[in-house]
């Protein structure tokens, strides 16, 4: 008897925390809709946006959501990321991450990479490969990345982002695993 009862507060409470974060990823993905959707009046209005802005410039940026492709509970959804990245001339990158992996372990990236401005119409719309080390995959998780055979491994990851003004926001997709959509300023 204890055992249905238990069962049944379960099932509910899995579903609902389901729902919440398939919310959170509906409501992301709207967002990142409407902001696709408005890149072509965008581009009209500012198509020199991109070059407004000086090549060398810092870049600070935060998760807002991030989704697992292969959902299980004990995955952190909630990164808390602080990345500091500085853009330097033709559009090359260096940057650094703090922020909490999967298992919820602190993990540290250094990274350099580039951008490309795949069109002419939308400067401001980016692809970005970066490639560094991870550090923090620790403990019973430490096999969940490849060649993390002493807690720090080479990561490679792509992203797409937007810029408008000062405010860019990327989704970045991390191996197999999920996506991480990230929002920041650049001054």
């Amino acid at each position: 008897m204890s055992q249905t009862i238990h069962t049944k507060k379960t099932i509910p409470a899995a579903i609902s925390a389901t729902m919440r974060s398939s919310k959170t990823w509906a409501c992301a993905s709207t967002i990142g809709l409407s902001v696709l959707l408005a890149l072509p009046v965008h581009a009209a209005d500012s198509a020199s946006s991109a070059t407004d802005y000086s090549p060398n410039n810092l870049f600070i940026a935060t998760s807002i959501a991030t989704r697992h492709f292969d959902p299980d509970p004990i995955h952190n959804n909630t990164q808390h990321l602080l990345n500091l990245e500085w853009n330097y001339e033709k559009d090359y990158v260096v940057g650094g991450a703090t922020f909490r992996n999967s298992y919820r372990q602190p993990t540290q990236l250094i990274y350099w990479g580039k951008k490309f401005r795949p069109l002419d119409s939308t400067p401001d719309l980016y692809v970005k490969v970066v490639a560094g080390l991870i550090h923090g995959y620790k403990g019973e998780y430490q096999d969940n990345i490849p060649f993390n055979k002493y807690g720090t491994a080479p990561a490679i990851l792509p992203a797409v982002g937007y810029c408008y003004k000062h405010v860019c926001s990327e989704v970045i997709v991390f191996g197999t695993a999920g996506a991480m959509w990230t929002a920041g300023v650049r001054f």
